[in-house]
């Protein structure tokens, strides 16, 4: 069973951005590649079971077993050496991608407070778009009481788009709350 924002995208994101954009082929219509959800957990360097933690929470949200990352350098102010774990990471692709997508925008954000929307401008230039969440409560699936510490992540929508315009424009029509 296909995703219903697959659906949306094919049916009705395809031709408004063939239309806008003057794309002669629907194969030229950038569309959304991967998502990424990077979550940095700076107290594993002196408690392990943080990051346990994070990675257990991070596979309930994602429906997917996260990556470990690890430290590239030391940094001595910051008493991690190369190689610690610091955090973990998981890339959502076709139809864990459009879920996860479609979780986000019409369940995670409504719940965050005072929401008025994302901004605009955090594009990085290629089409890829960032965006922060300040805790991970806002997913549906996290349960309030099982929650040690509050905890943000990074969500990159990668896509094929050429100019953040059209990035811009397909995220929109996919349903992304942009701020006026």
């Amino acid at each position: 069973m296909a995703s219903r924002l697959k659906e949306k995208y094919k049916s009705e994101v395809i031709p408004a951005l063939m239309e806008k954009f003057g794309y002669e082929s629907p194969m030229q219509v950038p569309k959304v590649d991967k998502i990424v959800l990077n979550m940095g957990v700076g107290e594993a360097k002196d408690n392990i079971k943080t990051l346990e933690k994070a990675v257990e929470e991070m596979t309930i949200i994602a429906g997917q077993k996260p990556v470990i990352t690890k430290a590239k350098k030391s940094v001595s102010n910051f008493k991690i050496r190369e190689g610690m774990p610091i955090g973990c990471k998981v890339v959502l692709r076709s139809e864990k991608m459009y879920d996860f997508m479609d979780k986000f925008i019409s369940l995670a954000l409504p719940r965050v407070r005072d929401f008025r929307g994302i901004s605009k401008t955090a594009f990085d230039g290629r089409g890829n778009y960032s965006v922060g969440v300040k805790e991970q409560l806002i997913f549906p699936e996290i349960k309030y009481d099982d929650v040690e510490t509050i905890r943000g992540m990074n969500v990159v929508f990668t896509t094929t788009a050429e100019t953040d315009e059209e990035a811009r424009e397909l995220l929109g029509l996919m349903g992304m709350p942009f701020k006026k």
